[in-house]
């Protein structure tokens, strides 16, 4: 069985979705996917096949007032309307209806993460919390503390995935993948800032401290993730891609040329992928 795990990152997923793009077009096919915050809903489209649907995303619909705004905080404090994205545009009636017949169809196995408000435990969401119209764990998965309000599912409320798995490679393994790729979102070589960590676990700390705790230490959690999946490549069994920069791409800026130099960099990255698959 093949994975791919997409680690998401906001406007920076869309390296992820060029590296999709590109493997759909060269008829590369993966049987389990781990989607991260944005890398969710990466792989749902990729999943139901559809080219190039996550890039309008980023490219269009992203730009909008309704998508993320400050405008948006001010209402209700999400940044970004998930009612917008994941109803209003992937509905059925939607303006890009994620076609989600496809999805099912296709007998690909999807993980969703995300953070457990209350503990910080991670939780993976599987197939059978998605149906029509129906996309809640996408939403949780990336509502990044803070910025947007915990998503709230069966009365549990939930922040973004990377919170507390940030590259769940382990997960794939266990759960009978052969290979796995990774698609980081931020160069190998550039370390995990603490700065905005402690900021953000600061506000945290009142209502939810056990993810206060968890976003300060974030960054050796991203770090020690990345140690595991290098070793999981040393061993021939994983391949990770990464940029080589984002330049002064942030998780939620809005900057068109960097976005398309981004998703140009994914497409690009992505050959190494067949090569892996195919050796």
């Amino acid at each position: 069985m093949i994975g791919i795990i997409d680690v998401g990152g906001g406007m920076r997923a869309v390296y992820g979705t060029g590296a999709l793009d590109y493997l759909m077009e060269h008829g590369v096919e993966f049987d389990y996917g781990i989607g991260i915050s944005a890398g969710s809903a990466n792989i749902v489209s990729g999943f139901a096949g559809q080219n190039r649907r996550a890039y309008r995303f980023y490219t269009d619909y992203a730009f909008r007032d309704e998508y993320m705004s400050r405008a948006n905080y001010f209402r209700d404090h999400n940044f970004i309307d998930f009612d917008y994205v994941y109803d209003d545009l992937s509905g059925h009636d939607g303006e890009d209806p994620l076609d989600y017949d496809a999805f099912v169809a296709s007998g690909k196995k999807i993980r969703i993460v995300a953070t457990n408000a209350l503990t910080a435990e991670p939780h993976f969401f599987t197939n059978d919390d998605l149906w029509q119209d129906h996309y809640d764990p996408v939403k949780a998965s990336c509502s990044v503390p803070v910025v947007n309000q915990p998503y709230v599912i069966d009365g549990v409320p939930y922040f973004d995935g990377a919170l507390s798995a940030p590259i769940p490679i382990r997960k794939a393994f266990e759960e009978g993948c052969d290979k796995v790729v990774i698609v980081l979102t931020r160069p190998l070589g550039r370390k995990h800032t603490e700065k905005r960590d402690a900021a953000f676990a600061a506000v945290l700390e009142r209502k939810y401290p056990a993810a206060a705790e968890a976003m300060r230490t974030s960054a050796k959690r991203y770090d020690d993730a990345l140690s595991i999946a290098l070793e999981y490549q040393y061993d021939g069994k994983a391949l990770i891609i990464a940029p080589d920069s984002i330049g002064h791409m942030k998780t939620l800026k809005k900057d068109l040329s960097a976005v398309r130099a981004l998703y140009r960099k994914g497409r690009r990255d992505a050959k190494k992928v067949v090569e892996f698959l195919g050796g």
